[in-house]
């Protein structure tokens, strides 16, 4: 990716002049001009690992800076423990000014809070242009303004093992869109009949008290409801016993314990991973990252991967430029950078989904940016420079399922609940279905009423 694509458009992505909306009472005046230097940008983990794809195209951004001699440098800050330490640790250091911060690297359920606290600047509505995969595109936007433009995206998908289907004396191997719930169980007697050695249960995901288990209670809910929304525009609360019932149902349906692994109840994703990785089960829920991972271990003959069962839900970050951010103008312009079509490409090739459709359909949009990001080479190699990437990859060098598979699901793929009290509402909402797991567990309306009046109070109006 040259020096072009660095520049184009740097105007439409300058920070919007005027009021912020929400919660913020500062005015959002035109920044000063930037003062040359750092420009440092915040982010969780890299799951392509140390020196991952997120940092290399940060480097490669760098070296048109040097090229440029601009006077600018940007430089990637991980932050440590969950995504909700690394909210808590990303609110802190904005609001108390202890950390300096330009960009933030924000998952997609920040952004109200964020946007509504005065944080984070608002864009120009130009900073998200058609080729955004709209599901994707809406996580940007609060109250009508965009406050982040979408870096890698994130959606929920099916993995199963091929042989084990075979062993069971399953014919068609390859599953894909239309998968229902029901045809998941039909394939479980076939394997309760025919184990194959370690098997143990059918499925497994992430159900422990954490963010896990709200995703898999919002594609219950949202396969149960049509439409299914528990906030509105505004981020007010508007469910109803109803609806929570029908989402309960379901969710009790998908976990129970006759083809659900044990470890589920207690399990996050790197711990459902091994679970499956392991042979326990024939099916685990798990985000795109897993593909790779998973292709190290086993060959295309024995791994599949196809939509999930019903809806699934929409994850991912989005970078946005802090409001206190000194360099703002020259912040946009590297989001500019890191969001561009041959970006999103590098970040495609090396695992992540993402978030623009020329990455998926246009084979002239490549990865030039970063040396062990494109195709063929994955994210590492070995000490004597022999590729370790094992990930299937279709003609032009992508990950074999991305067109096919990961595209339709993030395109198909329903947010959480949009709301700035959106901390509040996954500790009430993960709080409340944990009875749903116990030995006693309450009628599905009874559960419901009680979520019902604790989101109620969580969220209110």
């Amino acid at each position: 990716m040259g020096r072009r694509l660095v520049s184009l458009c740097l105007l439409p992505l300058l920070l919007a002049a005027g009021a912020c909306t929400g919660g913020a009472t500062r005015d959002a005046q035109t920044p000063a001009a930037d003062v040359p230097g750092e420009i440092v940008v915040a982010s969780g983990r890299d799951v392509t690992g140390k020196g991952g794809i997120r940092q290399q195209l940060i480097d490669a951004w760098n070296r048109q800076q040097v090229k440029q001699n601009s006077g600018y440098r940007a430089r990637l800050v991980e932050l440590p423990g969950s995504a909700d330490e690394q909210r808590s640790q990303l609110l802190g250091a904005l609001q108390s000014g202890s950390a300096e911060y330009d960009v933030v690297n924000l998952d997609v359920t920040w952004v109200p809070e964020f946007a509504e606290a005065g944080l984070i600047r608002p864009l120009s509505d130009s900073a998200i242009d058609g080729d955004v995969i709209p599901s994707v595109a809406g996580t940007a936007r609060w109250k009508g303004r965009v406050y982040a433009v979408p870096f890698n995206s994130d959606v929920g998908l099916l993995y199963y093992r091929r042989d084990y289907l075979r062993e069971a004396g399953v014919r068609q191997t390859t599953l894909g869109p239309g998968l229902t719930w029901q045809d998941l169980l039909d394939l479980g007697s076939a394997l309760d009949d025919h184990p194959p050695k370690g098997y143990e249960k059918l499925w497994t995901t992430q159900l422990a008290a954490y963010e896990g288990r709200t995703v898999n209670a919002v594609e219950a809910f949202a396969s149960a409801t049509k439409d299914f929304s528990l906030t509105d525009a505004s981020g007010r609360y508007t469910g109803n016993v109803k609806e929570l019932t029908a989402g309960i149902m379901e969710l009790r349906r998908r976990t129970e314990k006759p083809y659900t692994l044990d470890d589920a109840f207690d399990s996050e994703e790197a711990a459902s991973l091994s679970d499956f990785a392991d042979g326990r089960t024939a099916f685990l829920r798990q985000w795109p990252y897993a593909y790779g991972t998973l292709h190290q271990t086993f060959t295309g003959q024995q791994l599949g991967v196809a939509p999930l069962p019903g809806r699934a839900v929409l994850g991912g970050q989005n970078l946005a430029v802090t409001r206190s951010s000194p360099r703002a103008r020259k912040a946009a312009e590297l989001i500019t950078f890191l969001t561009s079509a041959g970006s999103e490409r590098c970040l495609l090739d090396a695992g992540f989904a993402a978030t623009r459709t020329s990455a998926y359909v246009n084979d002239g949009v490549t990865c030039a940016s970063a040396p062990t990001g494109g195709a063929g080479t994955g994210p590492s190699a070995s000490p004597t420079g022999e590729s370790t990437d094992r990930m299937p990859r279709d003609a032009a060098g992508r990950p074999e399922y991305a067109r096919r598979i990961l595209l339709p699901a993030l395109r198909d793929a329903v947010p959480r609940p949009r709301t700035p009290l959106y901390g509040a509402f996954t500790q009430t909402f993960t709080t409340e279905l944990g009875d749903l797991f116990t030995d006693d567990p309450p009628s599905d309306p009874v559960l419901a009423s009680r979520l019902d009046e604790a989101l109620r109070k969580a969220l209110p109006n």
